[in-house]
């Protein structure tokens, strides 16, 4: 086999970058990023970190490094003019096993992922490389960048060679224009001034989006002590009219006294976008983050989307680069990231118009404002952020629930059938292709523990109140030890003991998971199924009855281009086993 220099390029150290770095080296794989600027950007950008990201920065093994620099229950709330509260986004429940929304100060949290790359010997960030040239070989890439000097002057070039490349490096990519795709969407001329304080002069928490018809605002508490405030500049103030002390007084006068004391962290200038690129994949080379899509900061999901794109790849490079799947199941990247990035961008859009209402659109939305509060459930639906499009992945790494083939996931099935007492109140049936739950669960070795840390970060076959092998051949078994596919019944905690007795023979080890807090019992309670099948991200790739067990792995190793020969040895300790 052909040696190259590192397994996989990324080019740009933004969060995105650095959280792929981060999942591929726990996974043991090599990884070299490459970053123009001498030194990780110092100033705050993203203010808003989800649950599923937190998911993910648990998987790398870096929230609890994170965890000190947010705050969590980070509550949204929309009001107008006159500081009437509209709506209020303040989501209490835990899913996915942590609060979800957080506050955070991302320069301090970046750090933290560019610090957690030192733990693996075959990772490296190199500051001052900017990439000036790419190439694809057909079975690896070869990615050119110029070394800087602290005056930005050239020290020359080098060449890294990989097996693949993903460029993070931001809006204006350079990769997304070598691969010569599309940037789809738009630009709104609106712009907006930030500004940062240090020894916040207002002190109270959570954020405020005001939707006032004079000037659109933002007012937002962050950890350590940081307040943030964002200003729409209208059309016929200048960009440069934002360096004059006294206009900033004047934007800032109304919110707090005497401005002019304030201890500016930062101020900058910025314009919304809303753009997806029409393909994340090119042969070798991939996007993610701000180079795949652009959003607009209303729901602080820019961050969020580019960490689910590294959450994504991370694990289908890692399948690729050991062997345990064809190169095929590297398409699934865009067919299951670009269409959720898009409907993210659209509710980002949609909120903005909200924002940048008029006199005249302002007080017909703060009529209809006051209408959709009186009525609960459409209370909730701002309150729970039920209008956030989850992920879902309709077709990728997904097997149909009710006709057991690969590739597609139907949402439901239709009323009437033989499974319709089994829909729930939401009208979901199946789950594939939706996030699987992480409750606060119980085994034999740990108590009280997130699930994650029970099934770990690969694949997970689990079926409730029963022992997953009992319906597995000699051939799915030798499947599972094949792809490391780690075998888990939950159970009752009433019943765990007597299963742990029950299944010590069974011809593969069995985890059994105690669900001392019935959240996984309400889970399998509701959809029509006994058996999941869990991805390495944590999504869920099939469901089925316990019985059919058989038929799912048969056709997961379709929809994962699952291979059959032997796995490749890992890089290094750490790799999934």
């Amino acid at each position: 086999m052909t040696t190259f220099d590192t397994d996989v390029v990324v080019i740009g150290a933004g969060p995105v970058g650095l959280t792929l770095a981060n999942l591929l080296g726990v996974r043991g794989h090599r990884a070299t990023v490459l970053e123009a600027r001498h030194e990780l950007i110092d100033y705050p950008r993203g203010v808003g970190l989800d649950d599923e990201s937190i998911r993910t920065l648990h998987t790398a093994g870096l929230w609890e490094r994170v965890q000190p620099f947010t705050v969590p229950h980070h509550v949204v709330r929309l009001v107008n003019g006159t500081g009437r509260v509209l709506a209020a986004n303040n989501p209490r429940t835990q899913e996915f096993g942590y609060p979800r929304k957080h506050g955070f100060v991302q320069p301090l949290v970046d750090k933290e992922l560019a610090a957690g790359l030192a733990r693996f010997p075959d990772t490296e960030l190199r500051f001052s490389h900017k990439v000036v040239g790419l190439e694809d070989h057909g079975d690896h890439v070869a990615v050119t960048a110029e070394r800087l000097d602290a005056a930005g002057g050239s020290l020359g070039t080098v060449t890294v060679t990989a097996r693949y490349a993903v460029g993070c490096e931001g809006g204006n990519s350079f990769t997304r224009k070598w691969m010569g795709v599309d940037f789809e969407g738009k630009s709104p001329s609106t712009r907006w001034v930030v500004v940062d304080v240090a020894d916040d002069p207002i002190g109270t928490p959570s954020v405020y989006l005001g939707a006032d018809p004079r000037r659109p605002y933002v007012s937002i508490g962050l950890p350590q002590g940081i307040r943030r405030w964002e200003f729409m500049l209208h059309d016929d103030e200048p960009t440069e009219r934002c360096d004059d002390p006294a206009f900033m007084r004047s934007l800032l006068r109304r919110h707090v006294p005497d401005p002019g004391t304030l201890k500016v962290i930062n101020q900058r200038t910025f314009t919304h976008h809303g753009r997806v690129a029409s393909d994340f994949r090119k042969g070798r080379v991939f996007l993610a983050g701000d180079a795949a899509h652009l959003m607009p900061v209303w729901l602080g999901q820019g961050w969020n989307s580019g960490i689910r794109d590294a959450t994504n790849l991370a694990w289908k490079l890692s399948a690729v680069l050991t062997g345990d799947a064809s190169d095929t199941l590297l398409d699934t990247y865009t067919e299951e990231r670009r269409k959720h990035a898009s409907d993210m961008i659209d509710v980002n859009m949609a909120a903005g118009t909200i924002m940048k209402m008029g006199r005249f659109g302002g007080a017909m939305r703060d009529v209809a404002a006051s209408a959709l509060n009186l009525v609960p459930k459409w209370k909730s639906y701002f309150t729970e952020l039920r209008f956030k499009p989850m992920p879902r992945y309709a077709a990728g790494v997904v097997v149909d629930q009710q006709r057991l083939t690969p590739g597609r996931a139907q949402a439901g099935f239709k009323r009437g059938g033989s499974l319709a007492p089994f829909i729930d109140s939401a009208g979901e049936l199946s789950p594939v292709g939706m996030q699987f739950i992480q409750p606060r669960v119980t085994t034999a070795d740990d108590k009280d523990v997130l699930l994650d840390d029970v099934t770990g970060n690969w694949w997970t076959l689990a079926t409730w109140g029963t022992n997953p092998t009992a319906f597995l051949t000699e051939a799915d078994l030798a499947l599972v030890r094949r792809h490391r596919i780690k075998l888990v019944s939950f159970m009752p905690e009433t019943q765990r003991p007597w299963a742990e007795r029950k299944f010590a023979s069974s011809p593969e080890s069995v985890t059994v998971v105690g669900d001392s807090t019935g959240a996984l019992k309400d889970w399998f309670d509701v959809r029509a199924c006994g058996l999941v099948v869990l991805r390495p991200d944590h999504f869920v790739a099939a469901a089925s009855l316990t019985r059919q067990a058989s038929h799912v792995l048969a056709a997961l190793r379709t929809a994962a281009s699952l291979t059959t020969e032997s796995a490749m040895a890992p890089a290094q300790e750490g790799a999934p086993a």
